[in-house]
């Protein structure tokens, strides 16, 4: 275990303001009383990465409204641009949509090879899901990205796509940058995933898309979906059943004639869940968060807070593209500690930095368990967490996949350093502490929160948070 024990960890703050000047991109929260108002997340990222990817592989024209414009998506859109898709951004005046999408695609096995290395900034989800695309055409390409993308292990894709046909040459480990040598004759197989991700199923059912027969994986534990709803949006036969020795099977038929369709994209939950946590750990907040995809597989960090004692409510529920969506209302109080099991993890892995800023406020222990998964991430998310409770005086034991956060009930110490790791939801998190702490919260870098939450201040402040670069008023 690694244990941080409050001040004794905790740099002073007038260190902290001193580093600050010389850096633009970081970024200070300061305490608030409560935070009001209503509000909308930006586009789910998830479910804007495989918009941008099945309109590629579509005949015809594909209207995606409510795209997530952060980096990583616009990474994605660049890369299937280089592949022969025609991406146009068609922009109007609202500040909630940002315009239309349109997506004039190449068809399943139609890309051409691209003219030049694809660069795929900090965007995990985009280089493991298309590794599946390419890996189905008869061409080499290449994919790399910024440091922290090279860093993420790509083995866990390269393994069953290798079994299908295609070839592929990385640095140690699999890691960026990596050379996909594709094939027209993939091998249908059926895959069990050694580890719960959606990333890598989607990978696998794409390249299925483009090999004859039925290509089938088998997920022990239920990973989000959003591949397998637009898979059938777009005209694709996808089953879906369960599994003889547990879990359950996703099958899809090769070679199907998508065709181009319209696309809603629902607020991103877990964007949602930075105005989310930050209302219920101040007491006297009413906050709306409107919109937000409430797929039963990404809701657990929900769960979880309504099990501390959060009060939330579910409000307006509908359908919009195949996917659940409500407005979610959040009123501040106290939190309780709980411990959350590690079968929850699947649905909700992006959010546990956040969830661990809401059990630093709550009163008494919080166990998160079945962590592991976190430590692959843009970041070592877990140590990464762990160096920023401690930086702000939060007692907590971290173990190799596991979290125990103490919380008093009382506002944490506050008056820390950050250091984010390139880490867009380590960034985001800790600037939510800095609104609940005695002291204000630095991070060193908030640039990589454009990478999917962009304006993510303006909107935080705009219900009432103080977060900017203003360090003399920090």
């Amino acid at each position: 275990m690694v244990r941080g024990r409050g001040v004794a960890f905790l740099p002073p703050f007038r260190e902290a303001v001193l580093s600050l000047r010389a850096h633009a991109a970081k970024l200070v929260a300061r305490p608030v009383g409560r935070l009001q108002g209503r509000t909308r997340a930006p586009g789910d990222k998830s479910i804007s990465h495989r918009a941008l990817m099945f309109g590629a592989l579509a005949l015809g024209e594909t209207t995606i409204s409510g795209l997530l414009e952060g980096e990583d998506v616009l990474a994605t859109a660049a890369a299937l641009r280089a592949l022969g898709a025609e991406v146009t951004h068609e922009r109007d005046t609202s500040p909630v949509s940002g315009g239309a999408w349109r997506v004039r695609g190449f068809g399943v096995g139609g890309a051409r090879e691209p003219a030049d290395v694809l660069e795929l900034g900090n965007s995990g989800t985009s280089a493991r899901l298309l590794a599946g695309i390419l890996a189905s055409h008869p061409f080499t390409s290449v994919m790399t990205g910024d440091a922290s993308l090279r860093r993420r292990p790509m083995r866990r894709v390269i393994e069953p796509l290798t079994r299908m046909g295609a070839r592929f040459e990385g640095r140690d480990g699999g890691r960026l940058p990596l050379a996909i040598v594709g094939t027209d004759e993939m091998v249908p197989i059926e895959y069990r995933l050694p580890v719960a991700s959606a990333q890598v199923k989607s990978a696998i059912l794409l390249a299925g898309l483009n090999t004859a027969g039925e290509t089938s994986v088998i997920e022990p534990e239920a990973t989000r979906d959003h591949t397998e709803r637009m898979m059938r949006h777009f005209g694709a036969e996808v089953r879906v059943a369960p599994a003889e020795d547990g879990g359950k099977r996703i099958t899809v038929v090769g070679w199907p004639e998508l065709l181009g369709r319209d696309i809603v994209v629902p607020g991103d939950p877990s964007s949602a869940a930075f105005a989310v946590v930050a209302a219920a750990i101040r007491p006297g907040s009413d906050v709306t968060v409107e919109n937000v995809g409430v797929n039963p597989l990404r809701a657990g960090l929900y769960q979880t807070l309504r099990d501390m004692g959060a009060d939330i409510a579910f409000e307006n529920e509908r359908e919009v593209g195949g996917e659940p969506v409500a407005d979610l209302r959040v009123k501040g109080g106290g939190l309780k500690g709980v411990e959350v099991p590690a079968e929850r993890a699947p649905s909700m892995i992006d959010e546990y930095p956040i969830l661990a800023i809401a059990a630093a406020c709550a009163k008494g222990t919080t166990r998160m368990l079945g962590l592991a998964e976190l430590r692959a991430k843009e970041s070592d998310r877990l140590a990464s967490v762990s160096a920023g409770l401690s930086a702000n005086g939060v007692e907590h034991e971290m173990g190799a996949a596991d979290l125990v956060v103490h919380g008093t009930g009382a506002p944490p110490a506050g008056g820390g350093l950050v250091a984010t790791q390139l880490d867009h939801r380590i960034a985001m998190s800790f600037l939510v502490l800095g609104l609940a702490a005695r002291e204000p919260v630095a991070i060193d870098d908030g640039s990589p929160i454009e990478t999917s939450f962009p304006g993510f201040a303006r909107l935080m402040n705009g219900l009432g948070a103080r977060i900017g670069a203003d360090i003399e008023a920090a």
